[in-house]
């Protein structure tokens, strides 16, 4: 057995052994694979091997289309057959947010260029003749899409990988891993010790396991899964003797079922409310080849669903009753990238559809280890989304709620319920008392918006259209029986009361709890100096003033946004997105001087944050504090220590609203009584909470970009409009790969689009962007309607030569082309001037 290697791979699954392929197809010959059992002996045998294009991930999408192109090469090269069937994949709609969600679909689809054909009722009957089509609206289909068979297809990579000078160790256990002072790991194993720069863990239901060997929670745990194979049918017997094609990969998403062809019967696999997680404190060293005792029970209602759907599935003998265990995460994506805390140490893990994204999943994690960063944008599956919240009861809830809504409508608004609430500021219960809709994020509930007092959705509009069991469409029931939301992939009921939220920031004041933003502290003698070399913008000389400033990659790419401010001297106090703690916290970490010089201190939960906005806030704010927040003694863009009442605050003169206001960053322990202050003193003026949403429409009337929208890995920072945070004349990290990016020329534009004629429905992200001749030039970023200018918004990536000020456009939303227009950046208060005032 070797004692030494670039890289080793711990699980011989689909996942891991394209991980190992891919850094072997890389350069990086000296790897190696180690798995306890035999290859595929943990869930990969058992999966149906289902390849699902669809995903309204933009991360995860990208991941299955690399995997569909990627297994066809991978037979050819290998020489090996992997059992792929391209036999299409359909999708069926019963309900108009059904046909909403797949157009919605459509558009992310056509952005990363992946083919959808749309289907009639009749025409999915000549494709799938066993079907029914009473009450369907219609179908997507994927015509590349299919199902592989697993074993097969990890074979094959495990030959393409060895070919390529990768090692394989099959029945070798993993009894720990260490990593030594000099960096290196030691993957102690039963049959020795492999030294490694790089380890990546791809240990599947022995995630956690792995994951306690080096001190991390992966907050992977598994879900049971069955699926029933039948007995052969006579009907589609005949079809193959009559030499006709497979019928596709058919899925009622309305009942939660997928179906296919197998050895002349049918397998179904629903998704039941109800199915357990499963290994929580792992599998038994002995596990392999492992199934549970069936629960057909659980599934009657999907078995009576599809029956009617497909008579022929009732009409045959049940051959098998597979159930097995499932990884899955709390928001049901993988989890693909560095695990943090650790340096060298790589996440591959979480794949509830690991057939489709082991290949993609593989190749980007490859590029990460070996070039330093992926090529795609892998913010949706990144480790560094969750944080220390999501303890194992927390998994056991959310992984459930996941399985459960696998083939649920996900509306862009959505927000589920389960292991909620769990982490509330001071104000919590005054926001709801005050009407307050929340919603979560990073573990934090935050109110989105406010509903007037004794509001309620009528129940006869909170019905989907058909009797469908995937029928859920509206936040949970108030604590007194009432619904205040309805979901939907259009304007829905909250559309007006966000509007009036808007109005009262513009023309009086609001206050907005914004507590769960990240914060850390940066001090020590070598702060400014390192600070200065990791961002591409100026750290401000003069203390109290703040900035903009970001990290890139070494291409020049976004990989986070702080907002900067010396609070103290030598202390810089630094702000990022609420839902990227981990991440961006790790990143700091990792790029941290190894002399002691620089420390970081997280304080998120130390620090409340209440934004008050609006022409009178002054007013409001003047009546609580000694403080001159005149614009001579407190411009905009400057901050400072003032005392609110007789609790102390840090006034930071900026906000992602666009209006005259300050945040008021202060200790937690504060919040309730400088709101109940704020409160009292705006109350002449017209004071009144507003939420997430509201923030969203103004910010969008801003052309203010957010980090995994306008700001990507995959788009140079000139690209997106971030020339006035960048000093190029310092070094900074990725300055040169930014500067000969723009100098080879940019490649895409952030613009902001007026879009005309959309009375019902906004843009909201991933909507792909049409010429006057059809070819597609861009992509919608953000979107909604601005209330303050009374126009539908959408901020967008275009190209260049399609981005000039009254370029006549086309955005397709929900499958339908609006005319559109390229227009001014910052559409409300272009000049600054209501900030400034």
């Amino acid at each position: 057995m070797k004692t030494q290697a670039r890289a080793v791979v711990i699980g011989g699954g689909v996942v891991g052994v394209s991980t190992l392929y891919h850094l072997a197809k890389k350069g990086w010959s000296d790897v190696v694979l180690i798995e306890r059992k035999e290859l595929t002996s943990g869930s990969t045998w058992h999966a149906a091997g289902l390849l699902p294009l669809f995903n309204l991930s933009y991360s995860v999408g990208q991941l299955h289309k690399y995997s569909v192109r990627f297994y066809e090469e991978l037979q050819q090269e290998t020489g090996m057959n992997v059992g792929f069937s391209k036999v299409s994949n359909i999708r069926l709609a019963r309900t108009k947010d059904r046909w909403d969600e797949y157009m919605y679909y459509a558009g992310i689809a056509e952005t990363i260029g992946v083919k959808v054909n749309l289907l009639t009722p009749e025409q999915v009957k000549e494709v799938w003749p066993l079907c029914e089509t009473e009450g369907l609206l219609g179908a997507i289909q994927h015509p590349d899409d299919g199902y592989i068979q697993p074993a097969d297809l990890t074979q094959a990579l495990a030959k393409g990988a060895r070919d390529l000078g990768a090692t394989i160790y099959r029945n070798t256990t993993v009894t720990g891993i260490a990593q030594q002072d000099d960096g290196q790991w030691v993957v102690t194993t039963d049959k020795g010790d492999i030294t490694a720069e790089h380890v990546i863990s791809c240990t599947g239901n022995f995630a956690r396991k792995t994951g306690e060997m080096v001190g991390i929670n992966i907050p992977v745990i598994p879900v049971e899964h069955q699926y029933i194979v039948t007995e052969p049918h006579p009907a589609i017997q005949e079809r193959r003797r009559q030499g006709l094609p497979e019928m596709g990969v058919l899925r009622e998403s309305d009942s939660a079922w997928y179906m296919r062809e197998e050895a002349g019967g049918l397998i179904l696999g629903p998704y039941e409310v109800g199915a357990p997680v499963c290994y929580v404190d792992g599998p038994s060293d002995q596990s392999e080849y492992e199934l549970f005792q069936e629960e057909l029970d659980r599934l009657m209602p999907h078995i009576e669903a599809a029956i009617a759907r497909v008579p022929a599935f009732g009409e045959v003998g049940i051959k098998k009753v597979y159930n097995g265990a499932i990884a899955y995460t709390p928001d049901g994506n993988p989890i693909v990238g560095p695990a943090p805390g650790l340096k060298n140490f790589w996440l591959n893990e979480g794949h509830s559809f690991g057939i489709t994204a082991a290949g993609g999943a593989g190749w980007q994690l490859a590029e990460w280890i070996v070039d330093g960063e992926p090529t795609v944008d892998l913010m949706g599956v990144d480790p560094r989304r969750f944080g220390p919240y999501a303890t194992e009861g927390y998994l056991i809830a959310k992984n459930e709620e996941a399985y459960a809504n696998v083939f649920t409508m996900h509306y862009p608004d959505e927000e589920r319920a389960a292991a909620r609430p769990l982490k509330t500021t001071p104000v919590y219960d005054r926001l709801k008392a005050l009407g307050g809709v929340f919603g979560s994020v990073y573990g934090w509930e935050r109110a989105n918006w406010f509903a007037p007092a004794g509001y309620a959705v009528p129940e006869e509009d909170l019905g989907v259209g058909a009797d469908v069991i995937t029928s859920h469409n509206h936040a949970p029931r108030t604590d007194d029986g009432r619904v205040v939301e309805k979901w939907s992939f259009r304007r829905s009921n909250y559309f007006e009361h966000v509007g009036d939220e808007v109005k009262n920031v513009t023309e009086n004041v609001g206050v907005l709890d914004m507590s769960p933003f990240a914060k850390i502290e940066v001090s020590g003698p070598g702060a400014r100096a390192w600070l200065e070399t990791i961002f591409a913008n100026a750290i401000p000389k003069k203390r109290g003033r703040i900035t903009l400033a970001h990290i890139l990659t070494p291409a020049g790419g976004v990989r986070a946004e702080f907002t900067i401010y010396e609070w103290a001297p030598g202390r810089f106090y630094m702000v990022s997105a609420g839902g990227l703690e981990a991440h961006d916290h790790d990143l700091l970490w990792r790029l941290l001087p190894q002399d002691g010089s620089v420390v970081l201190q997280p304080i998120t939960q130390k620090c409340g944050v209440l934004v008050l906005a609006g022409p009178r806030s002054r007013d409001v704010l003047k009546k609580l504090t000694r403080t001159s927040l005149d614009n001579k003694d407190f411009p905009w863009l400057t901050a400072k220590p003032i005392s609110v009442g007789v609790a102390s605050a840090h006034a930071l003169r900026v906000n992602f609203v666009g209006e005259l206001g300050w945040e008021l960053h202060h200790p937690i322990e504060m919040q309730a009584y400088i709101f109940d202050r704020l409160m009292e003193a705006g109350a002449e003026f017209g004071i009144r909470p507003f939420g997430i949403r509201a923030m969203v429409s103004m910010a969008v009337e801003k052309s203010y970009r957010n980090m995994g929208r306008e700001l990507s890995i995959e788009y140079n920072a000139y690209e997106s409009g971030l020339d006035r945070f960048i000093k190029p004349e310092k070094p900074f990290l990725g300055r040169d790969g930014l500067v000969s990016y723009r100098d080879a020329g940019l490649k895409w534009t952030f613009s902001t689009v007026e879009v005309r004629g959309n009375t019902e429905v906004d843009a909201r992200g991933s909507e792909a962007i049409y010429n006057e001749a059809g070819d597609i030039v861009g992509r919608v970023t953000s979107g909604g309607f601005g209330w303050r200018v009374g126009k539908s918004l959408a901020l967008a990536m275009l190209k260049p030569q399609h981005a000039a000020l009254g370029t006549q456009l086309k955005v397709k939303i929900l499958g339908t082309l609006y005319e559109a227009e390229v227009i001014g950046e910052s559409p409300f208060d272009p000049d600054n001037n209501v900030l400034r005032a």
